[in-house]
């Protein structure tokens, strides 16, 4: 009987595989090298947000601020963007409807989305014309936050105090106190704020 002969072209070695492995590598090797020589390839660089981007990337239907200082202190964040940090107009649009996602629907009524707009836009300018720029805040500690229920509504006060330059020296605080509602959806929103000094006695 003749035995067939096998072409044994068509099988590879367990050895035979490593060495083509080590070649192809060999090449890709060689490959990346002359390419970092001459530029052509790079290494993606690290992206880096601005102030105003980092702010924005919170979304507020997944994540809200929990309590009534966690409001404060993202609205706190947007206003520094406002009058602190430089931004396109897409941008400033952006963060003017993002910080009307923390005020309460009573307040949000209270103007026209385009006469909002323009309000603000006009106090940011009048702001950084007048050489002031906020060095950071200080919220209420949480043990004093106050928090009360009229008309059927449950409410939360505190106090935030901003810090100021004016000019190259000269330093302001401003103390502010803010009233907050609880929504439907169980969500603290901003239903005002003023000075405390404006605050009528025995209020505080």
């Amino acid at each position: 009987m003749r035995m067939r002969s096998m072409d044994t072209s068509r099988f590879k070695t367990p050895r035979g595989t490593f060495f083509l492995f080590l070649a192809v590598l060999l090449v890709l090797i060689a490959f990346f090298m002359v390419n970092a020589r001459s530029g052509k390839y790079k290494e993606p660089e690290e992206l880096v947000l601005t102030e105003v981007q980092t702010v924005l990337l919170r979304d507020l239907e997944r994540n809200y601020p929990k309590t009534p200082k966690e409001v404060v202190k993202y609205y706190s964040e947007i206003t520094e963007c406002f009058y602190n940090e430089e931004y396109t107009e897409e941008e400033l649009t952006q963060l003017a409807y993002k910080i009307r996602e923390l005020y309460d629907d009573e307040l949000v009524q209270e103007k026209e989305e385009s006469e909002y707009l323009e309000d603000l836009r006009s106090e940011i300018v009048g702001f950084k014309e007048s050489g002031k720029a906020i060095t950071g805040y200080s919220i209420s500690s949480s043990t004093d936050v106050y928090e009360f229920t009229q008309d059927g509504y449950q409410f939360a006060r505190l106090y935030c105090n901003y810090f100021l330059t004016v000019g190259s020296s000269a330093t302001q605080t401003i103390e502010e106190v803010f009233l907050l509602r609880l929504d439907e959806e169980k969500h603290w929103k901003i239903y005002g704020w003023d000075l405390a000094e404006n605050m009528p006695e025995g209020v505080i």
